[in-house]
């Protein structure tokens, strides 16, 4: 069984259609992430803002990329206060850390506290990416896995594992079960960018796991051992 774990959860994954926020499916979530604290496993939250903005669409209408990041970062701590209240209403305390400054919302991330708070209640939120433009939140994600000594990554996307091509896109595409960082980089593969392949393979961080979030409940049968989606390692 892991100690801990860093989560990342697709914010389209929790939207409805891919968009805003599917209360059921938060609330379901939510309950899991109680079941795995309850079990024995500490973790850590990071969830995207794909939900409610994409950098990509402010570029293409002509916004500065700063401001356009910007607004991603303050749609995932958006989503990580979502989260935290979903799991209120499990009766489970949590933490939500944001890289950003936001006394009035939550508290500023810094690596002491957010260990404290996972040995306290169990369970933190991540938002705020770095607090910086141009990266993502899987760099995000990768860097508090490292920095908080987490046993394995879990990345639950709208797609269910790592393919040799888009299979929404390519018929032919194929699932890959087993790969290491390097070789997925090497292969293009779209699971984590550069900066986050790079951190990985440096830092030896255990275990990524790609799955899909199609059944919430899948979370839960990754951290049992069941082979689900792909395997990512040094």
């Amino acid at each position: 069984m892991y100690k801990r774990i860093l989560l990342k959860l697709s914010g389209e994954a929790l939207g409805e259609k891919g968009w805003l926020f599917d209360h059921e499916k938060i609330l379901e979530v939510a309950g899991i992430l109680k079941e795995i604290r309850d079990g024995g496993t500490q973790v850590g939250v990071v969830i995207g803002a794909g939900n409610l903005w994409r950098g990509r669409h402010g570029l293409s209408s002509g916004m500065d990329a700063v401001r356009a990041d910007m607004m991603g970062m303050l749609g995932t701590v958006m989503n990580c206060v979502m989260m935290q209240d979903a799991m209120a209403q499990h009766g489970c305390l949590s933490k939500v850390f944001s890289a950003l400054y936001m006394p009035d919302v939550c508290d500023k991330y810094r690596r002491d506290l957010a260990d404290e708070a996972l040995e306290r209640d169990g369970v933190a939120f991540f938002g705020g990416g770095l607090g910086n433009p141009f990266f993502t939140t899987d760099t995000a994600v990768v860097l508090r896995a490292v920095e908080l000594g987490a046993d394995a990554l879990l990345l639950a996307k709208n797609i269910d594992g790592v393919y040799t091509a888009d299979p929404n896109k390519d018929e032919t595409a194929e699932l890959i079960p087993v790969i290491t960082y390097r070789e997925a980089y090497q292969r293009g593969l779209k699971v984590m960018d550069l900066a986050a392949f790079t951190i990985c393979a440096d830092q030896g961080l255990p275990v990524v796991r790609v799955f899909g979030l199609d059944d919430p409940r899948n979370i839960l049968r990754v951290i049992a051992g069941e082979n689900l989606g792909t395997i990512l390692h040094p």
